[in-house]
């Protein structure tokens, strides 16, 4: 059968293509909606898929003024880049080189005893004073310190700081429901983490910023802005809050677009059993198209006879299991698909095609996970700004 060349993906079987002026865009638009809180761009994890350096660039030219990324090998790459921007990192483990932290300028969270502990030993090494966010837990139950742990932390970390060991910058913590945005524990959560910053106060520590909006709260509670924002995903173009706005309500854009080609596109006879264990089956003479992703490129195996595709502009539903490397999909008779034709996973709502969110309403999950889990065989590339 004839191929069909698409030169955006010429020589890829899969492609995923990230727009760094949907960030720009995104990062201005949550700047705004922030009001005169600053704002931290939240770079973990790949930046949520999306590539590190490239978005954290991206989201500093949308006026971000901060960075925050879960762990500090993120952080020691974003300055090995050349990043010079306020950047924070919040999880680490006993052990870790705290040091290059402060060396580099990485302000570090303080999460408990052992981590001001941890924190005070790696500034008298280095001779610096080490920046930290005290991290006091309000009812997520995750990181951070609360009840006697929290009350022996503040008189601690007021010592070091008199000794110009710690400079406290900030005061930080997490919302728990913050996608539902009237839950009692939101509000509940806010007061907490206001008590905990006139605990402060009491035993002579004023931190500069105050921050405990994720991208939900950003968007949906302005009372929760204080001095600075932590949009995640939102600065990627996902609403946080699905049930209660899309993306196009919120003003933000996709900024990733997953793609693959048509790798085979052959007949099949009706009743034909399709995929492992024949979980689909056709109903007609049909045509079957073969996408060359799977499971190990992040496409969820729950998305068996689920996900959604288009191609040349058609909506498609994955058709039998989702494999390591490749599933089906039922085209129909008479489709003009070839090899080498795009097959858009996810990508720009607004443009008619399948979203992230789209997938993760196929496969009870959340848009989060999907961008995320982009598989490194995929290749990269990005457009809109600096790579």
């Amino acid at each position: 059968m004839e191929t069909t060349p698409a030169p955006a993906l010429s020589g890829f079987s899969s492609l995923a293509t990230i727009d760094l002026g949907a960030i720009r865009y995104n990062v201005a638009e949550l700047r705004r909606r922030a009001g005169s809180a600053d704002l931290m761009a939240v770079v973990k994890a790949d930046a949520y898929g999306h590539g590190l350096v490239p978005a954290a660039r991206a989201a500093l030219a949308g006026g971000a003024s901060w960075l925050g990324v879960a762990q500090l090998t993120e952080a020691l790459e974003l300055r090995r880049a050349g990043v010079t921007a306020p950047l924070l990192t919040w999880l680490y483990v006993p052990g870790a080189d705290l040091g290059a932290a402060l060396a580099a300028d990485i302000d570090v969270a303080v999460t408990g005893l052992w981590t001001l502990r941890e924190v005070e030993a790696a500034a008298r090494e280095c001779g610096l004073p080490a920046r930290i966010h005290l991290k006091v837990d309000t009812g997520l139950a995750r990181g951070g310190a609360w009840g006697a742990e929290w009350e022996e932390l503040m008189p601690a970390v007021a010592a070091l700081a008199a000794e110009h060991v710690v400079q406290v910058v900030g005061i930080f913590s997490h919302f728990a429901y913050a996608d539902a945005p009237q839950h009692p524990t939101v509000r509940a959560q806010q007061e907490r983490f206001e008590g905990a910053i006139a605990e402060l106060t009491r035993v002579g520590i004023t931190p500069q910023l105050r921050h405990l909006a994720n991208s939900a709260a950003t968007l949906t509670n302005p009372s929760a802005h204080y001095d600075l924002v932590r949009p995640g995903i939102a600065m990627y173009g996902h609403s946080p809050v699905p049930d209660l706005g899309s993306s196009a309500d919120f003003g933000l854009r996709e900024a990733m677009r997953l793609t693959a080609r048509l790798a085979h596109v052959k007949d099949a006879p009706a009743d034909q059993g399709v995929s492992y264990g024949h979980t689909y089956r056709t109903t007609a003479e049909t045509t079957v198209g073969l996408v060359p992703m799977g499971y190990s490129d992040g496409v969820p195996r729950n998305a068996s006879n689920v996900g959604p595709v288009s191609i040349g502009g058609e909506r498609f539903t994955i058709a039998g299991r989702v494999c390591m490397d490749q599933f089906v999909v039922d085209l129909g008779r008479g489709t003009s698909a070839r090899p080498g034709d795009e097959v858009v996973l996810f990508g720009v709502g607004a443009d008619g095609e399948p979203t992230a969110q789209d997938w993760a309403a196929a496969t009870d999950t959340i848009s989060y996970e999907l961008v995320t889990r982009v598989g490194a065989r995929v290749a990269r590339t990005w457009i809109g700004g600096e790579a």
